[in-house]
């Protein structure tokens, strides 16, 4: 199907999109399977994570240019970063 002059192409059904964002720019959140990988970026970051239904499950403290992975079961989670940004992470 094409829409306003573009071409629709077929993506394979493994198809996943992930957000790639520089760790030197800020803080990111990116799921994976079993866990989350918490970026904070040029400086410290509070991330705290949520459940689909809004429970606060974990509260996550990363310092600065630090990578830090945590296991989460399988679902969806909602990652706030110091009140600067939140989005939805799937683990699988």
């Amino acid at each position: 199907v094409a829409m306003g002059g573009m071409k629709a192409i077929a993506l394979p059904d493994n198809f996943m999109p992930q957000r790639i964002e520089n760790a030197a720019t800020g803080p990111a959140a990116q799921g994976s399977e079993g866990h989350i990988v918490f970026i904070p970026g040029s400086s410290d970051a509070t991330f705290n994570v949520y459940s689909i239904t809004g429970q606060l499950v974990k509260v996550v403290r990363v310092s600065a240019d630090q990578r830090t992975t945590v296991e989460f079961p399988k679902g969806f989670y909602i990652v706030k970063c110091s009140n600067q940004w939140s989005r939805k992470v799937v683990v699988r």
